[in-house]
């Protein structure tokens, strides 16, 4: 008889013990915040043997916040996938945490630090060492085979060229670590545009040159298992004589004024379009390791 996944689980529990009292004697009981990310460390050791893997790169995470949200859920995104034999988790904010293939909530989250998804909280993810079993956040996120990330329309309103430098260091930081494990795919998504009601023509401009740089030879040649989607340009304006180029497109606007979510018609329009190109990219790199 196979003890190891008995073995192994009471190993994972012995790790919760530790986990818990540790945070005991730091004071975890005294932070609602701090109970919180014991408890979904805990939950993250407990499941880190149900992730299933087949070697085909059919196990996709997307770490996102509502934007993202609204695309999966409006784009039919996880129905797509899943007909194209793929298994798609996605991770939102940290209180609504992982959602499984079948779209119910896992109730636990992998603790992204800070809930930060803007360039620089995921040069800070993606700096955290892997450990195993995976006791951070990046450890998690690896169990899956090909990672998707994005950052929300906020980073689009790029101040000036500091700022866009700023990012641009970030995700190179971000590329050496891809480039560390080349056993796993990475795939960016370019941050969405926003309303005009919440940019100015300069600083969306910025935001258009960060989502072509990401998408360029400049940061993808040579880093094979890395690809870039670029969903500002899928959702942006594209006249350059207009007043509202390189922001979120008319009819892609909700009717809230000063609402930068993308609507129901821009996710129903683009989720399909997402998997395809992902799906594009697993088959690219497959391809490539033949």
């Amino acid at each position: 008889m196979n003890q190891a996944p008995s073995k192994r689980r009471s190993a994972l529990v012995w790790i919760i013990v530790v986990v818990l009292i540790m945070g005991l004697i730091g004071g975890a009981w005294q932070s609602r915040s701090r109970i919180r990310s014991v408890y979904h460390l805990s939950r993250t050791l407990l499941n880190s043997g149900s992730m299933q893997n087949k070697g085909d790169f059919t196990n996709i995470i997307f770490i996102h916040h509502s934007t993202g949200r609204n695309l999966i859920a409006q784009g039919n995104v996880r129905a797509l996938f899943t007909e194209a034999g793929y298994d798609f988790w996605d991770h939102d904010y940290n209180h609504i945490g992982l959602t499984r293939p079948d779209g119910t909530r896992a109730g636990y989250s992998y603790n992204i630090p800070d809930d930060n998804t803007n360039p620089d909280g995921f040069a800070n993810l993606f700096a955290q060492p892997i450990r195993h079993p995976p006791t951070n956040a990046f450890s998690a996120i690896m169990q899956h085979e090909v990672i998707i990330f994005k950052s929300c329309f906020p980073v689009s309103n790029i101040s000036d060229q500091d700022e866009l430098e700023a990012y641009q260091h970030y995700y190179l930081s971000i590329r050496d670590v891809i480039d560390q494990h080349p056993d796993h795919i990475f795939i960016a998504l370019t941050p969405p545009p926003l309303v005009p009601e919440s940019t100015t023509p300069e600083n969306a401009t910025r935001a258009r040159e960060f989502a072509n740089w990401l998408k360029s030879d400049e940061f993808l040649a040579g880093h094979y298992n890395l690809y870039t989607c670029d969903f500002f340009d899928l959702l942006a304006g594209d006249d350059p004589s207009a007043p509202d180029y390189n922001m979120l497109r008319v009819e892609y606007r909700p009717a809230i004024k000063g609402d930068s979510h993308p609507n129901a018609l821009a996710n129903e329009t683009i989720g399909p379009q997402f998997v395809e190109f992902v799906i594009h990219a697993v088959e690219h790199y497959r391809a490539s390791q033949q």
